[in-house]
């Protein structure tokens, strides 16, 4: 009972001698396993031992005694291998009873002795393909097959050897750790698997080390996590190494299995490194004319760390010309951009000297302490003369002139010089689609602007010219500037209404009445704004009809001085007046306004103003007039369509040539004679002769008469002139009263001399007329048909 435990401890400790001593001696292990395997009697008899003591005790419960066997893996041998041994108390000896085996395996894998009970295995078993076996055994009588026993199951486990070395599935590695790492940092974990059995035995106890890797990492033996094993590895000096990992089984003892892989181990960058300027000293050249925003130069601060640890910004720090340049990072290189900011001007300073500085952006606080993480160097600017366009005074100009100045007169100046060492003269000239009119002149030396034609403020105020200012010496150098003149106003307009005003006066007005209120207006602009003086002309002052009254918002008022005004007496009156102005010298004008006499309403609102009985003095009103002038107008209306409709009806039934659009015209594409046919056929001779000599063929209209055969013509010999021809077969189509209602007019082009095609015509095809045959032309298609009916009629009529 105790075998199996002792067996399980002994393979735990000192499994190669077991496996010896299963392998030489199986007889000696199976044995006591044989013996104890033991089917119970029949007759209840207790179980068979091999010792006295088992001899003497009997069980009253029947059953096996061993349900489970072993065999070892991978054995091969040169005769099947004995698992165990089957017997029961029935078996006296006498070879009466047979043990059965079935289940997994039995007949091919396991084989029993039917007789002595004795289980073989017949086949090399892996135990990592199948690791056991259910079976089951029974005996039987061996005359009757009657079951002498009910039957009884059991298992068969492949015991294992170390016959699989680790793997690693997920092998080779890659992995990443930062640089300057501590000693112990995590780098990775490998995993190795063996196929092995981990419960029995150390064939799956695996053990890991460091082949090749030594001394910048270390591993765990069991857990199989990587370390960093050396301090302050840097990435510059080497980025990447390649470290070899094996596990082995058995704990690591001799004789044990093992498997290897590789780990990838990459050091990542920290920011270790600052930047530094590749010279200390940098020297740039620029024109003093360059555009503002244009690169000058470019400085660069290499730095042995990537990515975002190589980052760094420019600045300008100290220099007399701080203000002048400005420094920017390009995201792509990461060099330092010098920008001019401001114009330049080699005539006030020729050069200039920057100390530029380039700093990390992003900074390790672990290294801080390993210095600066940025570094400067000096930058030269010389400024480099060109020729520069000529320079204004001002970059605008105003001036101002009366609108009565004198023709030549000078407005004002402008000025201009050449900001160059070489100081070229300059010539003014105006841009004359600023001055289309050419209103203004200016002296090419001085630059003095003149007035050419007179001014006129109330025409335009404002004129806006520009000045053109070149270099004598270098035509391209060319500088312009906006002058704007204000045209300032005198006296020299008189006022006048506002408008054409005309008063109406009631007749049943009173006196004092307020007829008309008017205005006044002056195209000037005094500065103090504008003042009218109102009055009547001197003969006027005594009018015995209308008087004035100035109003204090600069108007002036008309007031009747009697009432009665009729229209009958007199309908209009013209009062004439004088508007002055307050300028220096004063300014006026006389005005005449309008009144006219109306009937009013009660109310005073004005009805009419017309005197009729002088206007229309038959008695008609403007109404009735209106109304015999559309009569008349409709009237003519009904004339003209009369007389367009009597022209339609009368329209003649002759249809001309030209017009009638009924005419089919069929053309063939044959080819001509070219240039040296001379002898084509003229398109005029199908004319109709009768149109052209003014004959209008009649419109057709369906016949009345039956059809009569026409009368063929007798074949002409060859020679007979073509048009001739035509006008015979235009003549008999144009008589006859069978003729198809719409005419079919076909047109054949002449073949010229020398033609490959031929021609079409049958004039000249034979020199008889019994060779004649036109039947063939209605086969050629529709387009032919009606050229063969014409020379079939022909031929018929010529045998009847």
């Amino acid at each position: 009972k105790c075998f199996p435990e002792l067996t399980e401890m002994l393979m735990d400790t000192w499994t190669p001698l077991i496996i010896l001593w299963i392998t030489v001696l199986p007889s000696i292990y199976m044995a006591p396993m044989n013996q104890s395997q033991v089917l119970p009697s029949g007759s209840g008899t207790g179980l068979k031992r091999l010792t006295e003591e088992q001899r003497v005790l009997n069980r009253s419960k029947r059953g096996w005694v061993w349900n489970q066997m072993f065999v070892l893996e991978e054995f091969s041998g040169p005769e099947p291998i004995l698992v165990g041994r089957l017997h029961t108390d029935l078996d006296p000896g006498s070879s009466k009873i047979k043990y059965i085996l079935s289940g997994d395996g039995a007949g091919t894998i396991f084989v029993i002795n039917d007789k002595t009970g004795d289980i073989h295995a017949m086949k090399r078993l892996d135990r990592e393909e199948k690791a056991e076996y259910t079976l089951t055994a029974q005996a039987v009588d061996r005359d009757t097959n009657q079951p002498l026993e009910p039957p009884s199951e059991f298992i068969i486990k492949v015991q294992d050897i170390n016959d699989n070395a680790p793997e690693f599935v997920d092998g080779p590695y890659h992995a990443t750790v930062p640089e300057m790492s501590v000693v112990g940092t995590f780098v990775t974990k490998v995993t190795a698997t063996d196929a092995d059995d981990p419960v029995y035995g150390n064939s799956a106890k695996l053990v890991y080390s460091i082949l090749e890797g030594q001394p910048y990492f270390s591993i765990e033996p069991h857990t199989a996590i990587i370390k960093t094993a050396l301090p302050n590895m840097d990435r510059e000096a080497k980025e990447e190494y390649f470290v070899v990992i094996q596990a082995k089984d058995m704990g690591g003892h001799m004789g044990g299995l093992s498997g290897t892989t590789t780990v990838t181990i990459t050091l990542t960058d920290v920011n270790d490194n600052p930047p530094k300027f590749a010279q200390s000293l940098y020297h740039f050249s620029v024109m003093e004319d360059v555009a503002l925003g244009e690169p000058i130069g470019r400085v660069k601060a290499n730095d042995l760390d990537i990515g975002e640890n190589a980052k760094s910004s420019y600045d300008i720090i100290e220099g007399d010309g701080m203000d002048i340049f400005e420094i920017t990072t390009d995201a792509q290189t990461q060099d330092g951009i010098i920008r001019v900011r401001k114009p330049l001007d080699f005539e006030t300073k020729k050069s200039y000297t920057l100390k530029v500085e380039a700093a990390n952006i992003h900074i390790d606080p672990r290294f801080i302490s390993g210095g600066p993480f940025k570094d400067t160097a000096t930058v030269k600017i010389v400024v480099e003369d060109a020729d520069e366009p000529p320079v204004f005074s001002s970059p605008t100009y105003l001036l101002e002139v009366h609108e009565n100045a004198a023709i030549n007169s000078v407005i004002g100046q402008v000025t201009a010089h050449d900001p160059d060492v070489s100081s070229s003269p300059i010539r003014f000239s105006i841009d004359r689609h600023t001055d289309l009119e050419r209103q203004f002149n200016i002296n090419a030396e001085d630059g003095k602007i003149t007035l050419a034609t007179p001014l006129d403020r109330e025409t335009n105020m404002w004129h806006n010219i520009t000045i053109v200012a070149t270099e004598t010496r270098n035509h391209s150098q060319v500088s312009r500037v906006p002058v704007a003149i204000k045209v300032l106003d005198v006296n020299d307009n008189a006022p006048e209404f506002a408008s054409e005003h005309e008063a109406f006066l009631c007749e049943n007005g009173k006196p004092g009445q307020v007829i008309q209120i008017v205005s006044a207006v002056d195209k000037d602009d005094p500065k103090n704004g504008h003042y009218f003086l109102y009055s009547l002309l001197p003969e006027m002052v005594n009018n015995p009809n209308f008087t004035i009254k100035k109003n204090e918002d600069n108007t002036l008022s008309i007031l009747a001085k009697h009432s009665g005004f009729s229209r009958q007496k007199q309908e209009v009156y013209l009062l004439p007046i004088i508007i002055s102005d307050s300028g220096n010298p004063p300014m006026s004008s006389t005005s005449t306004l309008t009144i006219r006499v109306c009937g009013c309403s009660s109310d005073g609102i004005v009805q009419s103003c017309n005197v009729e009985a002088y206007v229309l003095p038959i008695g008609l009103s403007m109404g009735a007039l209106i109304a015999i002038l559309a009569c008349i107008i409709l009237l003519l209306v009904i004339v003209v369509l009369f007389v367009t409709l009597r022209r339609h009806k009368n329209e003649p039934l002759i249809i001309k040539d030209d017009e009638d659009v009924r005419e089919n015209i069929i053309r063939y594409d044959d080819e001509g004679g070219g240039e040296e046919d001379t002898e084509a056929f003229d398109i005029a001779t199908l004319q109709n002769p009768d149109g052209i000599n003014g004959f209008l063929p009649r419109k057709d209209i369906k016949p009345d008469l039956q059809f009569m055969p026409r009368q063929g013509l007798a074949p002409v010999p060859n020679g007979v002139d073509v048009d001739e021809f035509i006008n015979v077969r235009l003549h008999e189509a144009d008589n006859d009263p069978t003729a198809p209602p719409y005419d079919s007019i076909q047109i054949y082009g002449y073949e010229g001399r020398g033609s490959a095609a031929g021609s079409l015509s049958s004039l000249e095809s034979s020199t008889s007329d019994s060779d004649q045959n036109f039947d063939y032309l209605s086969e050629w298609g529709p387009r032919f048909k009606r050229l063969g009916e014409l020379y079939s009629v022909g031929e018929s009529d010529k045998e009847t």
